[in-house]
């Protein structure tokens, strides 16, 4: 298995197409994640390491027209890879559904506890410290807006995360930790979930703004 993550980990340096979320970084984050959770569950890594280490080979970003279809073409481009190196085909139809349903964008239900794992190796990167430094670097790099200022958190008016960065809480990140599958991802979500409710109090706290 190590020499096949080698591989993987050079395949991803180069082939991956990075946002400001969607980074080598945030690759390794969601591999750490489900190693914990591979361990924690006894799934087969030979599913779930590939899938986390190629979930993102390709990323369209976020505003993209076929940006549901990313974790397909990702899928696709990964099972092309592994054949190349020859990694066992015996893995490629869990591999390839692995990788579909980590998308929050493809609404795609997990059929395996590995992919499930992978779904919350990802999602588990979106909430917490990390998730909120996520999102804002993407809101910095659509230009969209950090709040609304007359109710910047989305009391009296639909949400819209399309012009607002902080709305994007209130429209999926703020529910991630309901959509987690395993034990151990749900109660770390619970943790990170928790410190983005306290960064909340805080933001509204500093900008004069109290969020019931």
């Amino acid at each position: 298995m190590d020499l096949f993550v080698a591989k993987m980990a050079e395949f991803i340096k180069v082939e991956m197409n990075t946002d400001a979320a969607h980074d080598l970084q945030h690759v390794k984050r969601v591999v750490l994640n489900a190693k914990q959770l591979c361990d924690a569950e006894r799934a087969n890594e030979w599913v779930v390491m590939p899938a986390v280490w190629l979930h993102d080979c390709v990323t369209l970003p976020k505003n993209h027209p076929e940006r549901a279809m990313s974790s397909t073409m990702a899928a696709d481009k990964a099972l092309a890879f592994l054949s190349e190196i020859g990694y066992p085909q015996e893995h490629f139809d869990h591999i390839h559904h692995a990788i579909v349903a980590h998308s929050y964008s493809a609404d795609i239900a997990p059929k395996s506890l590995e992919a499930c794992i992978v779904q919350d190796a990802d999602r588990l990167d979106a909430i917490g410290a990390i998730g909120i430094a996520r999102c804002l670097q993407v809101g910095t790099a659509l230009e969209r807006d950090l709040y609304e200022v007359t109710d910047p958190f989305a009391l009296y008016r639909d949400i819209d995360d399309k012009h607002f960065t902080l709305d994007h809480f209130f429209q999926k990140l703020l529910r991630l930790e309901e959509m987690l599958h395993t034990d151990e991802a749900k109660r770390e979500g619970r943790i990170r979930t928790d410190f983005m409710h306290h960064y909340l109090r805080q933001l509204g706290h500093e900008i004069g703004v109290r969020r019931s």
